[in-house]
């Protein structure tokens, strides 16, 4: 199966280690691949201007929402491939993982058409401001048709996850990010082209990402063989990954398009005002980078667990994530609490957008302080493969809290940025609370994803 040079066993060793060597690549591999939207944001902002931040806001903030929808989808794989490994089913692993890139392949190409036909009526609905739309239209147009590279970059991600393997995804990344940013500075920078510049440079680094991944993958000891008559489509193992995966697609769909109704609210109050909360947007991916790394951690290493029947170390490794990923970004509050301007000034030298984005960030890190707990909790929940529920939280958190606060304080008692930025600490207290309850039940603790007679084919 590959294991000397691929796979890393979870269920054993200290859970404190493990769980950091897993942890510290994931996390720099997020903090780097964040660094394409926020090296698009600062080159275009230096070059291009307000209305041009808007744009790459904008039309980053949907696609965000698919890459997302995929992530969801790539989760159910990480923790089906996961549980297969601890419970030494290598059959079904190599089948989970054929069965998860040829569903994904066909799922590209089809959101691609489809969301290329309805991009200009999605941009009005958003309400996007006519000083950035083309903008926003061009950024939008071009990344849609990298969709195939977002989903596959992702999906190899979550296959090395399952298998304990956090660093080739930060090397794969790395080098793509790189060429992100020189693309940027040479495309937005030399030729002027804005945030249709930025959006080329982004498809071109994901697909060099992507490829890299693929060639390493094949020239290593890898279960899987990449031969033609491997993609195909085990219907059994599908049903389970779908199983997993849906319902977290559909709770990331639910909390991105909770924050696009909030933008939408922004868009209304003017460009300054759109532009700062794209800018708190790009600074806030940074900031939770700690604990959504240290979640996705958990999620992995819970799913190897469970599989081997571990209930006491999934329930140290939860522990031992929440204190670890608190204690970082704490800090990162009180920086944030402390240098608002100087943070918001990287991005923008307007201060008109940087006084609207002190408002709203002043007020949205309070997130900073509860996320730990409640990624950490979901973390739990979703490796023991009960993302029914963490899906049915996370909608609740967005329609009843996240919504709902912002349109009653930022519309109802017009307090504006403020307003809006406090909608996402409460929703992530209710969310936190909720799977704290589910926790305690211990209802977690039954395995949903594969049974004894499973197990027993270790």
């Amino acid at each position: 199966m590959g294991k000397k040079s691929i796979e890393k066993n979870l269920t054993e060793g200290s859970v404190v280690k493990l769980l950091i060597q897993f942890a510290l690549p994931f996390m720099l591999s997020n903090l780097i691949q964040s660094l394409y939207n926020v090296a698009d944001m600062l080159i275009v902002g230096n070059y291009s201007g307000t209305a041009a931040i808007s744009g790459v806001n904008i039309g980053g903030q949907i696609t965000f929402i698919m890459t997302n929808i995929i992530i969801g989808l790539t989760v159910g794989g990480t923790v089906v491939i996961g549980q297969y490994l601890g419970s030494g089913d290598s059959k079904s692993v190599k089948e989970s993982i054929g069965t998860l890139l040829t569903f994904l392949l066909v799922f590209g190409v089809l959101i691609t058409v489809i969301m290329l036909s309805v991009s200009d009526q999605v941009l009005r609905l958003m309400q996007t401001p006519a000083e950035s739309y083309q903008q926003a239209r061009d950024y939008l147009d071009i990344t849609l048709l990298g969709t195939v590279f977002i989903f596959g970059y992702n999906a190899f991600s979550a296959i090395l996850r399952a298998f304990g393997d956090s660093r080739r995804p930060l090397i794969f990344v790395s080098i793509a990010c790189a060429i992100n940013v020189i693309l940027d500075i040479l495309l937005v920078g030399g030729f002027g082209m804005a945030a249709e510049g930025a959006a080329i440079a982004t498809v071109i680094s994901q697909a060099i990402s992507m490829i890299l991944c693929i060639i390493t993958l094949i020239r290593s000891d890898f279960v899987f063989d990449f031969k033609l008559k491997s993609f195909r489509i085990i219907k059994r193992h599908l049903a389970t990954i779908l199983q997993v995966g849906i319902p977290v697609s559909i709770q990331n769909v639910i909390v991105n398009f909770s924050f696009l109704v909030l933008t939408s609210i922004a868009n209304s109050m003017g460009v300054n005002a759109s532009a700062a909360v794209g800018i708190v947007g790009k600074y806030n991916g940074f900031a939770i980078l700690p604990a959504i790394a240290v979640g996705s951690s958990v999620s992995a290493m819970v799913a190897q667990n469970m599989g081997a029947g571990e209930i006491g170390r999934a329930k140290k490794t939860f522990k031992t994530g929440f204190v670890l990923a608190f204690s970082i970004t704490f800090v990162l509050f009180v920086i944030t609490q402390l240098f608002p301007e100087q943070i918001l000034s990287l991005f923008d030298d307007n201060p008109d957008t940087i006084a609207a984005g002190v408002e709203y960030l002043r007020a949205f890190s309070f997130d900073y302080l509860i996320v730990p707990a409640t990624f950490c909790l979901n973390g739990l929940v979703t490796g023991s493969g009960h993302t029914v529920v963490s899906s049915i939280n996370g909608i609740l958190s967005s329609i009843g809290f996240r919504i709902p606060i912002g349109i009653f304080f930022g519309i109802v008692l017009q307090k504006g940025l403020w307003g809006l930025g406090l909608a996402a600490p409460v929703a992530s207290l209710a969310s936190g609370l909720i799977l704290l309850v589910y926790y305690l039940s211990g209802k977690w603790e039954k395995n949903t994803v594969i049974g004894p007679a499973m197990t027993e084919l270790s």
